[in-house]
């Protein structure tokens, strides 16, 4: 067998992505803010892009005040635009107008997590260093929810475990920085913990706020709740105490049986639960500012849906004539310089040509979902068509990928509620008329027949099926109770009153 080199002519097709194109899918995938923030940073360092005033906008594009006539006399005049190019554009000024316009957004406060007002509780309390050392193990076992997530035997085992580490190494222990904490106390000389300690120690957790907090499970969490509101000798506190299994069950006239009373006396007492936190601890997660500035507005104007872009607060972009020109004279850049200034300048062109196109795809794909959708903006929910991102896709001549990209993480404000794009999409079932109707409006029509139903007979899900068939729609009995879930609708015998 002999091996050589040999050359050969291949013709063959390959798709290949430039790093434009992605920019250009990744600027259809931004929000409006993700997008303000992105065309903030391309003004800062790109020279080419400047903003358009908006006294600018409304003179035309070629229109010019006396004092950017005079600023661009003096730059060009005083300012050494080689240097300024060769230094990485320092100077300039759009971005310094740009920078005298910026605002600074005010930085939320961090919150007291669970762990450290549970901490700030025990430093109050008059305990030893043994039992801070256990207590901070029991904190570290409970979880967001505010439960405790080990069994006592489990706690004992990992405290024990820390000791006994310490009584081998003891000089870690004098090493260790944080002097104030138990974990920084010798352990030679600690004996091992015992589980009748993680009870006691236990019953100390759970008498912190908030009422719930180191509960096992959800009936320690409402017992130890309604024992802080006094409620202990109320059917409430019964009900949970002696009969949770039937109570979650909504077995209200065997519990009537039970306690010789009137089945509505249990059902009221029940009811009390409702005013009970389930999980004492999520009020202490962090929660993120959400802010929804929606991309697209929808007006409706002499009995005509109208779809603007919400772009107002965006700069608008436009190519710096100075540096353009600038970059014109072939003679003063040459080799890596000039491909540098090439690159910005081409990069600033094509910025503002995506962003275009950004705003011309965005509302196309709304303006076809407001003529498909023009029931559900005149009634209402329950009249909302199926729709797919194949239709749109269709209609405006675009691939699947570019709608799901333009409708990602995007809002419209419109006459009914600010709603996410993806709102408008939803799957389809069949109707008697040949039709089809929105799993959306579908689901809808339910919340609104379960809404309007006696709370003396509720509504099975297979007279809910008969209901919907009624109005020309078809629908399986495993279906309605798929969407009663998803409803958070509980079944007709749990939604009973007397």
């Amino acid at each position: 067998m002999k091996t050589s080199l040999q050359q050969s002519t291949v013709l063959r097709q390959d798709l290949r992505m430039n790093p434009r194109l992605y920019q250009a899918m990744d600027l259809l995938y931004m929000p409006l803010l993700d997008l303000q923030q992105h065309l903030k940073t391309e003004l800062e360092t790109n020279p080419f892009l400047e903003m358009l005033e908006p006294d600018e906008e409304e003179a035309g594009p070629d229109a010019k005040t006396e004092k950017q006539e005079a600023t661009e006399n003096d730059e060009q005049a005083e300012a050494d635009w080689e240097k300024i190019i060769l230094d990485g554009f320092q100077v300039g000024a759009s971005r310094g107008e740009f920078e005298e316009s910026e605002f600074s957004e005010r930085v939320r406060v961090q919150a007291t997590g669970l762990d450290d007002y549970l901490r700030d509780q025990l430093q109050m309390l008059d305990l030893t260093d043994r039992q801070r050392l256990l207590a901070e193990e029991f904190i570290g076992n409970i979880g967001e929810d505010g439960y405790l997530h080990a069994t006592l035997e489990e706690i004992v085992d990992g405290v024990n475990k820390v000791v006994e580490a310490h009584r081998e190494g003891p000089e870690l222990a004098e090493s260790e920085p944080d002097a104030d904490g138990p974990a920084a106390k010798p352990f030679a000389e600690v004996p091992l913990f015992t589980v009748a300690e993680a009870e006691e120690m236990l019953r100390v957790i759970q008498q912190l706020d908030p009422p719930g907090i180191g509960a096992r499970d959800l009936r320690e969490c409402l017992l130890l709740q309604l024992l802080d509101a006094n409620q202990q000798e109320t059917l409430t506190y019964r009900l949970v105490h002696e009969a949770f299994d039937d109570l979650i069950a909504h077995r209200w006239s065997e519990l009537a049986r039970r306690y010789g009373l009137d089945p509505k006396a249990v059902q009221d007492a029940a009811d009390q639960l409702a005013k009970l936190d389930p999980k004492p601890g999520l009020r202490f997660l962090p929660t993120d500012d959400a802010y929804v500035m929606p991309d697209l507005v929808v007006q409706k104007i002499d009995g005509e849906y109208r779809v603007f872009l919400n772009d107002t607060a965006m700069p608008r972009l436009r190519i710096s004539k100075v540096y353009q020109e600038l970059a014109g004279d072939k003679k003063k850049f040459v080799g890596e310089n000039r491909d540098f200034v090439t690159q910005k300048l081409n990069s600033a062109s094509w910025l503002i040509q995506a962003i275009e196109q950004r705003r011309q795809t965005m509302l196309k794909v709304m303006n076809f979902i407001v003529d498909r959708q023009r029931e559900f903006f005149d009634k209402g929910v329950e009249y909302l068509k199926p729709l797919t991102l194949r239709e749109v896709a269709d209609v405006i001549h675009m691939h699947e990928s570019t709608v799901s990209r333009v409708t990602n993480q995007k809002y419209v404000q419109t006459p009914r509620g600010v709603l996410p794009l993806k709102f408008f999409f939803s799957s389809s079932l069949g109707t008697t008329t040949g039709e089809d109707a929105s799993a959306r409006a579908v689901k809808a029509q339910i919340a609104k027949l379960v809404g309007d139903e006696s709370v003396g007979t509720p509504l099975t899900d297979s007279e809910i099926v008969a209901a919907l068939k009624a109005k020309g729609i078809q629908i399986a009995r495993r279906t309605v109770a798929k969407y009663r879930d998803q409803l958070g609708i509980l079944p007709a015998r749990m939604r009973k009153r007397v």
